[in-house]
């Protein structure tokens, strides 16, 4: 059963990895989700992940260009209605469209794109395929978070791609901004600090899980290093960063409002 994700959301999140094997090890090692291998026409793999027979994620192996051009990274994908008409919105704003929109198969219409500050993303305009039946529960994502230089014109940007409902969140220890619809918050806009160094504009996703530091066990045991030790922020959640066996990172949370 697919769940009916809102236009603005996102709904698709996928793995570009350059060790496709050790990741379906690692992911399953750590949270518990079952690998899937679907060929497809060139030849390749594309692996789905599921969570209890619900499909929760997907990863690929990087073509070399690609694995030349950037580390190992999960990839977030929208929802839209139209991916031609948003992705002129993409020019229109500032951002690049890195691959034009273009048909999977049956599955879905989708682009590549980068905002403004150079953070990638995707749409997803959908046709059979309407993206993840598990989100937003325990070893599923939870959360999707942008990783900006410049908050303010990020925010603008994606509030006239997407039409979000924007708001500041004052708990975090730089500023940070929460987006959504009227009817829920999917993820936050964090303005990078000096401290993140040289590192992009990027997107993140978040893992929710149980016990963050029982996940940390099974996820190092499984090859994985730990990028940002535990910590907690009141009234949000216990959070850590991890790293997989190829470098592609995530965030864990284990969600606590009180």
């Amino acid at each position: 059963m697919s769940t009916d994700h809102a236009l603005g959301s996102p709904s698709w999140f996928e793995l570009a990895t350059t060790d496709q094997a050790a990741a379906k090890r690692f992911y399953e090692a750590t949270f518990g989700w079952r690998a899937k291998d679907n060929p497809m026409p060139d030849g390749s793999v594309y692996t789905i992940f599921e969570l209890d027979g619900r499909e929760v994620a997907a990863c690929y192996t990087m073509m070399p260009e690609q694995a030349q051009a950037m580390r190992p990274t999960w990839g977030v994908y929208f929802r839209v209605a139209d991916a031609d008409k948003v992705a002129a919105v993409v020019r229109a704003g500032g951002g690049q469209v890195i691959t034009e929109p273009f048909e999977v198969m049956e599955h879905l219409r989708m682009a590549v794109c980068a905002d403004p500050e150079g953070a990638m993303f995707s749409l997803h305009q959908a046709r059979a395929h309407h993206g993840v039946a598990a989100i937003r529960e325990n070893n599923a994502v939870n959360w999707v978070e942008l990783a900006t230089r410049d908050l303010d014109r990020t925010d603008a940007f994606y509030r006239s791609l997407f039409g979000w409902q924007t708001e500041d969140f004052p708990g975090g220890p730089s500023r940070y901004r929460l987006y959504g619809d009227v009817e829920a918050k999917w993820g936050g806009l964090l303005q990078m600090t000096p401290e993140w160094g040289d590192m992009p504009s990027h997107w993140s996703i978040y893992v929710q899980v149980e016990d963050v530091d029982a996940t940390i066990a099974r996820a190092t045991a499984a090859g994985g290093s730990v990028c940002v030790p535990p910590f907690d922020i009141p009234k949000v959640g216990r959070i850590a960063r991890v790293d997989d066996p190829a470098g592609a990172g995530f965030y864990l949370i284990a969600p606590n409002p009180n």
